[in-house]
């Protein structure tokens, strides 16, 4: 798991499990409870919701080369997402009040993991030549997700 300078703290609860970080990293690794549910899609990311309760939400979403979000964050809601196949890019933007804004970019292959804090501030894209799949977890269940203009 990757760690951003004051951009995001390590799960605690990491080998907890139910965790977010554990339920998507266990997820990720076990391609034979996702991989015939997956669809790829030329016009639009593909993603699919799959457990929703009051607690959290378990999303796993393609990505085909060249696909990607725009800066967003997940409102109060706290999670982990895991990289099950291929690799993703992630730019993540965050200032503190007195400090200059920080913008980190990573490369994640499968196997990686991040985990994020409230108002957290990224973008993701496939920024291979190849496909992705990623398993997200978000808790609470996510109320709202805003795109972030100009970023």
């Amino acid at each position: 798991m990757h760690a951003v300078p004051y951009l995001t703290v390590p799960d605690p609860d990491m080998a907890r499990p139910g965790s977010p970080t554990s339920l998507a990293m266990t997820l990720a690794a076990h391609p034979e409870r996702w991989r015939c549910l997956v669809d790829y899609r030329t016009d639009t990311r593909w993603y699919r919701l799959l457990e929703r309760t009051e607690q959290q939400e378990v999303w796993l979403l393609s990505w085909l080369p060249g696909q990607g979000t725009y800066p967003h964050d997940h409102g109060p809601a706290s999670g982990a997402f895991a990289i099950a196949a291929g690799m993703l890019t992630e730019r993540v933007v965050a200032a503190q009040p007195g400090r200059p804004a920080v913008e980190v970019t990573r490369e994640l292959a499968a196997g990686c993991c991040r985990a994020f804090g409230p108002h957290y501030v990224h973008q993701l894209t496939n920024t291979a030549t190849t496909p992705a799949v990623s398993v997200h977890v978000y808790t609470p269940s996510l109320p709202r997700h805003g795109d972030i203009p100009g970023l």
